[in-house]
């Protein structure tokens, strides 16, 4: 990407297809910033817990005795042996290999023998506790312990989510749609977080739900806020009156590096999040809720829709972007950054790029 004199140029094609770089943000952007774990409500019950992988490691969520969720790296400090699998519900968190046992806080609890072992302190021994913070009911983590607070990363963006989901404390997901992609991570979240391709590529999108010449993206601190007018509100397929405020309008909001929030008109809140798997290998989720998530049919029509729709179409996309990032013909090509900003300008992917050469090249 250069600066200067005449137009802005794409990222070069190594930050999507070379190995080196995906290492390099696993101990980097991806261990640095916030990213989603899981929902509040899968930690109901005082020991309820699940197991997460992120930046090549294994974390697990878990709920104490306070109330509080906290999230540990899923190792045991004797001789490093996983600690839980899966979910569950467990009055202490015993490691498998030696029974060392650990209090839902993550201090040592007891070691069998430990008696024994002059100068044994079990108070100074506990598990290593992770950066976490709950925002409107999701979970999310930093792997940084001097990350700065989620509201310093994406500014007023609880504040305006709640207005558009005031009833927040009552969902509950629904429904995991998985979307494994053959692309680089950043393919994905660049593809998400434009719409310069919505006319073409997505007609269900463009006509049924947004506004295209009323569409713009912008950021936020480190969230890329979508706003857009409506359209055919009176030929939606469901009923959109909810009672609530701001019924009537779409909006979104991405949460850098691998987080979104989307609210459909009828206040429906539905959500991606990516996780990394290899340097050209992402699986997208699509979280889709509902209150107490209790079966809706209204957000299960919307969830197979959007996935025979969008998601499929971006599928394609995304993949053979993929492919073309590895043409020896490929040259990386101006942005489209128009001074007005909206649907035909790719002003956000300036904002996002520069992120991720932040990310690699510091």
């Amino acid at each position: 990407m250069t600066h200067g004199p005449g137009p802005t140029r794409s990222l070069e094609a190594r930050y999507y297809t070379d190995p080196a770089v995906f290492e390099q943000e696993k101990t980097g952007v991806l261990a640095r910033t916030w990213q989603f774990a899981g929902h509040a409500s899968q930690l109901e019950a005082v020991g309820d817990y699940f197991t997460f992988e992120m930046a090549d490691e294994s974390l697990f969520c878990i709920k104490g005795r306070d109330g509080q969720i906290r999230t540990f790296y899923n190792v045991c400090q004797h001789r490093a042996h996983q600690l839980v699998q899966g979910a569950g519900r467990t009055r202490v968190v015993v490691c498998p290999y030696h029974a060392w046992t650990y209090e839902l806080t993550g201090a040592l609890r007891a070691a069998p023998n430990a008696k024994s072992v002059p100068g044994f302190d079990a108070s100074k021994i506990c598990l290593t506790e992770i950066r976490t913070e709950v925002f409107l009911g999701f979970i999310f983590v930093n792997l940084d312990p001097e990350a700065a607070p989620m509201e310093d990363w994406f500014p007023g963006a609880r504040v305006e989510l709640e207005a558009f989901i005031p009833h927040w404390a009552t969902l509950k997901p629904l429904e995991w749609v998985e979307i494994p992609e053959n692309c680089n991570w950043k393919v994905s979240v660049e593809n998400y977080s434009e719409c310069y391709h919505c006319s073409l590529n997505h007609p269900t999108f463009a006509t049924g739900v947004i506004k295209p010449e009323t569409y713009d993206i912008q950021p936020q601190g480190h969230c890329l806020r979508h706003r857009t007018e409506c359209t055919s509100l009176d030929q939606l397929s469901y009923d959109i009156e909810s009672g609530h405020p701001n019924h009537d309008k779409y909006s979104s909001w991405f949460l850098w590096p691998m987080f979104s929030f989307q609210v459909y008109p009828g206040n429906l809140l539905n959500t991606y999040h990516w996780r990394a798997l290899g340097p050209e290998r992402v699986v997208v989720w699509r979280g889709w809720y509902s209150v107490e998530g209790r079966d809706d049919e209204t957000v299960r029509r919307m969830a197979q829709q959007d996935r025979a729709t969008t998601v499929e179409e971006d599928i394609h996309l995304v993949e053979s972007v993929q492919r073309g990032l590895k043409s020896r013909g490929y040259v990386p090509g101006p942005l489209v950054v128009d001074p007005a900003s909206g649907v035909n300008s790719e002003h956000s992917i300036l904002h996002l790029q520069r992120w991720m050469r932040e990310a690699v090249d510091g």
